[in-house]
């Protein structure tokens, strides 16, 4: 063996590098390392301590741990009860393992001193020196762990060798760098190696100082709320104040989770509540917020309390009690709970029914969410002029709310409610903002998932929502609002109808209210069909329920006049029920205010009569036209301003077609020059959907140009054009309703409208002749009369008169 090498014990080490003069306490417990201490302790040999590459190993082999380490001695060594052994070891001085010596007990190995280089002192070398202290110093400044006494013993080293390994030896450094310390032996390299490694430590240390420093004042002021909150509270109690907002706002937040609200607002919320916290109870501003907070937390925001009944008979049922006819409508609603039954991603149409007063569109939203089992919630738009009324008001005004939606919402308490726009066709404009405008982001079915008020200012999903809209006319309604909706039209009811919903709903429902159901009055159905024909006209039933509860209030003083002569003469007298029928019923609801079928008995020339369709359903419209000696000119009258401009169009357009078709009516041809034409409206003040009194026109001045009388049994709708061509109308059904309401036998209509009869019912064309017209001239071959005798009053014999039998081409 070489005289240079020492056989002695090998200690392996855990996460532990041995320095030169460096002395540290360590707890042995493996079988082999305890052995080899008890050798050296047995031998009073020195011991070799290097470390393990692997600390996890609990049985390091030969290339599982480092070769460079100390030589060094055990100084004192202790045996713990739990079988472990805790030594206080010194290093003496570097050394390399050589050889492995085999030994069953414990690590055992052939070691070389290592020779440091001993260089002169240099001006680098102290240089080195000075850095190296002045960094260790600011090490410890930062580094609590270490004593500040270290740096007075540390800064007393003069050898650069002993400095180095001693300033090592307190570093926190990983294993491999403090490895790499040990195994350079130049001093001047190690100082250099141990400068660079402090200063990265040194700035390490340095941010964990910011964070550490950061989280202190953080929590200092977690604290110092947490004491001004308690200091408020015990300062409100002195005061006698109640501590209501705090309790509220606890149990608020108590219920933020349990509400399921979206991330966005839950954050929103919990915002507003920390504002909350630190305001006095009685500010305006901690009014303000609570309202705020109460409004975000009472609203459905993913609260579904209702689940659509999707029973199709069941639907159709119930639909059928609650009205009674309207067949289109009724069909729409199945379809869409059809396929809503067969799929989940439908999203809510936007229905509008379009009809007269009194029709049920209000009460058929009510039948849908009945018969879908889901809450039912109205707003009226009519008169809404202001923007904020949909969208909400900005919080920073004075008792700012949220939109009638937001507020609609609130009521129905879920977040997929039938919702009636009523009156949409009512909405205004002013200063304010367009409120139809407001109502296109929650009707379009793209954009209502994202509905926005400026009161709650979070997005609100309304895709769930079943929307239902409703008009009396559809011209009011903005075409951006109609683009968004499916229109439903909701015409007038015939007799027939009118009759069985007075029977099936009005009735019973009038008796009940007043008292009288149980069998103080019955009504028959002529007495029933005299009401809605001589006391009401209208398309729908409104003022037909008017008059039942007229009738029934008339029949309830009887009743209760009876019974009190009966009780002030002490007998009982059997009850009689009251019978209203044709006879007796003008007693009860007085002389009756409309004619029916009243129509002039004498063929009249001049006067024709049409049919309008207007905001109440269909009505006779008698056009008259005067020829007076004149030099021309042209008038119309009897009408209201907004339809002024369509009649005079349609009474210039019918002049043109007369102009160009005098020859063949045999008339001059400067006849206009002579004479003065006069068109009047007696009943045009209601003002019309669109024009189609150009055909009843012509045939007025025909008729009294030619001075032939026209049908009095005989009622037209049409436009024409300068060529006589007859266009399609609209309101058809309404039309032939205010004809059979008039005993109108023959109506005129366009030939592009035949098509169009499908949609009207059988027991609106009972008793009305329909004729189709393509060119104006079928309508005079069909409305005036040629060979009248009344016509001989107005006969003359000089040129330019047109005699009696003229025939029309």
């Amino acid at each position: 063996m070489d005289k240079n090498l020492k056989e002695i014990p090998m200690l392996p080490l855990r996460d532990v590098v041995m320095f030169p003069y460096m002395v540290a306490p360590l707890f042995v417990g493996r079988s082999r390392s305890i052995k080899a201490i008890e050798e050296v302790e047995n031998t009073n040999k020195e011991i070799f301590l290097c470390t393990q590459i692997d600390a996890s190993e609990n049985e390091p082999k030969k290339d599982g741990i480092y070769s460079t380490g100390v030589i060094g001695i055990v100084a004192q060594m202790l045996r713990l009860p739990d079988g472990t052994v805790k030594v206080l070891v010194e290093g003496k001085k570097r050394g390399r393992i050589e050889e492995y010596v085999e030994t069953s007990d414990f690590y055992r190995v052939r070691v070389s001193e290592i020779q440091e280089t001993s260089e002169p002192e240099s001006a680098e070398a102290d240089a080195l020196k000075r850095s190296v202290l002045k960094a260790f110093e600011g090490y410890i400044k930062l580094n609590r762990k270490i004593p500040a006494e270290v740096f007075s013993t540390v800064s007393a080293i003069e050898n650069p060798a002993r400095l180095s390994d001693t300033v090592a030896s307190h570093l926190n450094l990983k294993i491999s760098d403090k490895q790499d310390l040990l195994e350079t032996v130049s001093p001047e390299e190690r100082l250099k190696k141990l400068h660079e490694k402090m200063q990265e430590e040194v700035e390490i240390l340095e941010i964990e100082k910011r964070i550490g420093k950061r989280v202190s004042r953080q929590m200092e002021k977690s604290q110092r709320e947490y004491y001004l909150t308690e200091q408020m509270k015990a300062i409100q109690k002195e005061l006698g104040e109640k501590d209501d907002m705090k309790s509220d706002v606890q149990e608020i937040e108590g219920k933020i989770k349990d509400k399921g609200l979206p991330k966005s607002v839950e954050e929103r919320v919990r915002k507003e509540l920390k504002k909350l916290k630190m305001m006095p109870p009685m500010s305006a501003e901690a009014t303000v917020v609570r309202n705020y907070v109460d409004w975000i937390m009472d609203l459905p925001w993913t609260k579904e309390s209702t689940k659509d009944r999707l029973d199709i008979k069941e639907a159709k049922t119930i639909l059928d009690e609650d009205h009674y006819g309207l067949k289109d409508p009724k069909d729409r609603i199945l379809e869409y709970l059809a396929v809503r039954s067969l799929t989940e991603k439908l999203r809510g149409p936007i229905l509008c029914f379009v009809g007269p007063p009194g029709v049920g569109k209000t009460s058929l939203a009510k039948s849908i969410a009945r018969s879908m089992g889901r809450k039912f919630v109205r707003v009226s738009l009519g008169g809404v002029r202001d923007e904020s009324e949909i969208r909400g008001h900005r919080r920073t005004y004075i008792g700012a709310l949220p939109g009638k939606i937001i507020q609609g919402m609130k009521k129905a308490g879920t977040n997929n409610p039938v919702f009636l726009l009523d009156e949409i066709d009512k909405l205004g404009m002013d200063f304010r903002g367009d409120p139809a405008s407001a109502l296109l982001e929650c009707l379009d079915p793209e954009q209502n998932v994202n509905f926005n008020d400026h009161y709650i200012e979070a997005d609100y999903d309304l895709s769930k929502v079943l929307f239902i809209a409703t008009a009396n006319i559809i011209h009011t309604i903005p075409w951006a609002l109609q683009d968004r909706m499916e229109i439903i039209r909701i015409p007038g009811y015939t007799e027939d109808e009118k009759l069985h919903i007075a029977k099936k709903f009005l009735l019973g429902k009038k008796t009940q209210e007043h008292g009288l159901s149980d069998g103080y009055m019955s009504v028959n159905d002529p007495a029933l069909l005299e009401m809605i024909r001589r006391y009401t006209k209208e398309a729908g039933v409104r003022t037909l329920e008017r008059e039942i509860a007229k009738l029934c209030r008339k029949v309830a003083r009887k009743v209760a006049e009876d019974k009190a002569g009966s009780h002030s003469k002490k007998t009982e007298t059997k009850r009689q029920k009251i019978r209203i029928t044709v006879k007796n019923i003008n007693s009860y609801l007085g002389v009756p205010k409309f004619k029916h079928g009243e129509i002039d008995k004498d063929h009249q020339i001049g006067a024709v009569t049409g049919l309008a369709w207007t905001e109440v359903g269909g009505e006779l419209l008698t056009i008259e036209v005067a020829i007076v000696p004149g030099k021309g000119s042209f008038t119309v009258t009897g009408v209201k301003p907004e339809g002024e401009n369509v009649m005079k169009e349609s009474a210039r357009a019918a002049m043109s077609y007369v102009r160009s078709r005098g020859a063949q009516l045999g008339l001059d041809r400067d006849f206009y020059q002579m004479v003065d034409i006069h068109i009047h409206a007696p009943e045009g003040a209601t003002p019309k959907d669109g024009p189609s009194a150009g055909i009843a026109i012509v045939t007025a001045i025909v008729s009294a140009l030619l001075k032939k009388p026209i049908k009095r049994d005989i009622a037209m709708t049409g436009e024409i054009t300068l060529r006589g061509q007859v266009l399609p109308i609209g309101g058809l059904k309404e039309k032939i309703l205010a004809a059979q309401r008039g005993k109108v036998k023959k109506v005129i209509l366009p030939l592009e409208n035949e098509k169009d009869m499908e949609d009207v019912p059988e027991e609106a064309k009972k008793g009305v002749e329909i004729k189709f017209v393509e060119h104006m001239d079928d309508v005079l071959s069909q409305a005036i009369i040629s060979d009248s005798p009344i016509l001989k009053r107005f006969a003359v014999t000089p040129a330019g008169e047109i005699m009696p039998g003229t025939k029309i081409n």
